[in-house]
């Protein structure tokens, strides 16, 4: 099947090298002509686990190609993915759907009344119904358009790409959707449900997933600010709690919260659109699930204040600053947050990340960087573990040699009898942990 991936993002590459993956035709359309070459080459422009061998393998096969615009060639592609980003508004918090309808709009005049477009972006509910109505004034006739939402976790977006929870379509008519579930055979053989709806049911899918999920690990960090009140210990409720089928655990690791270009733009934007609906009220507990979020980073100052005093002179060392592990993604991240608060209060916060660390002296040069866990907590007044990369949740403490043994575990993740045990004093949020 030949397909074309407009929008050369993080989900669109994603997206376009597991179609490929499958054996489809795929041909890549993104205006950054940086981008364009970059993938040619074979390389891609942010870190995922796996993503640039399987690029290099789709390359070889001859599978996918990359192009600045359309063409012949890619009109005449069987289905049309959408794939550009709905960036948070800054005027009203709201989603940013003007790349969305650009795209479309570009693809309108090029469009075949047999292919089909299939939106993957995270759009507010009602945007695909408007999108039919102005690719049809530019088209002349009405196309077909199906919703496909992603729901790719960073780190394990390949996987997530190939073998997903579920498979979700939208659309007008049933009959639409065969190409795409054509298009997934594969996937689908392997037994994953298929789930078929109205194009609005299918724009919520995807922001009511990533709702809930924010929804649960402020829940979590809601019990934190109770436990760090009455000595209670939020880790061992987690776990009490986590073994009722009804809850489960995922999600329930108290700490600095989420970040990332998903879930906080998500329920932001859910909020917004809910105002514009005149529903505003129902969606009303996720401003205080926002809140909560931010409250946590805020902790982490906080606390680093009650261990130092005043913070300026002082050397922090923060190990970690993406907003998870596994990624270089740095939009909204907690670490990087709380890192500038400390730098804006007079600290001299020394960093580490195993991938990031480029990215962060092109948009922060204040910050300085280290090129080791060991090297940036060396002479350090305070330790801050700010994302659980696994080379710190196994780090030897004893390999460290701080001015003093003070960690912060932002994450949860360390095993507290072991660094005591190496003379460290170990602050967890939400944990009741006695130091010697």
């Amino acid at each position: 099947m030949k397909i074309s991936v407009i929008g050369l993002g993080y989900l669109g590459v994603t997206h376009a090298v597991a179609m490929a993956t499958l054996g489809h035709e795929v041909i890549g359309i993104e205006p950054d002509q940086n981008k364009v070459t970059s993938l040619q080459n074979g390389t891609v422009p942010f870190y995922e686990p796996g993503l640039t061998d399987a690029l290099a393998k789709a390359i070889a096969a001859g599978n996918i190609s990359f192009q600045q615009q359309h063409d012949d060639k890619s009109a005449s592609a069987n289905i049309h993915f959408i794939t550009v980003g709905t960036p948070q508004s800054d005027a009203n918090q709201a989603a940013d759907t003007s790349f969305v309808f650009a795209a479309a709009t570009e693809l309108a005049a090029i469009l075949k009344p047999d292919s089909l477009v299939v939106g993957k972006s995270t759009v507010p509910v009602g945007t695909a119904a408007n999108l039919i109505q102005t690719m049809e004034s530019i088209s002349g006739f009405t196309p077909a358009v199906c919703w496909n939402p992603e729901f790719l976790r960073e780190g394990t977006a390949l996987a997530d790409s190939l073998k997903p929870d579920r498979i979700v379509i939208g659309s007008n008519e049933k009959p639409m959707n065969q190409p795409l579930i054509d298009c997934y055979e594969e996937i689908l053989s392997q037994g994953v449900p298929l789930l078929e709806m109205d194009l609005a049911t299918a724009e919520l899918v995807k922001v009511s997933a990533n709702a809930f999920l924010a929804t649960k690990i402020s829940f979590i960090n809601a019990m934190a600010e109770i436990a760090e009140a009455s000595g209670a210990d939020t880790v061992m409720l987690a776990e009490a709690i986590g073994l009722d089928n009804r809850i489960g655990k995922s999600f329930l690791r108290t700490g600095i919260g989420f970040g990332g270009g998903c879930l906080p733009k998500d329920i932001r934007g859910f909020i917004a659109r809910a105002n514009e609906m005149g529903v505003g009220s129902s969606l009303s507990f996720l401003t205080e699930v926002d809140q909560i979020n931010l409250r946590r980073r805020q902790r982490v100052v906080d606390l680093a204040s009650q261990e130092l005093g005043a913070l300026k002179g002082k050397t922090i060392a923060m190990l970690g600053i993406s907003f998870k592990p596994d990624s270089d993604d740095l939009r909204d991240s907690p670490a990087l947050e709380i890192a500038l608060k400390l730098h804006s209060s007079g600290a001299t916060v020394k960093v580490h990340d195993p991938i990031s660390l480029e990215a962060l002296t092109d948009k922060h040069p204040d910050l300085t960087t280290a090129s080791s866990a060991i090297d940036t907590c060396s002479d350090a007044d305070l330790v801050i573990l700010g994302t659980e990369w696994r080379q710190y949740k196994e780090l030897a403490p004893e390999t460290l040699f701080p001015k003093t043994k003070t960690i912060i575990d932002g994450r949860n993740v360390l095993d507290v009898e072991t660094w005591q045990a190496a003379g460290w004093k170990v602050i967890a949020l939400g944990r009741n942990i006695q130091n010697g």
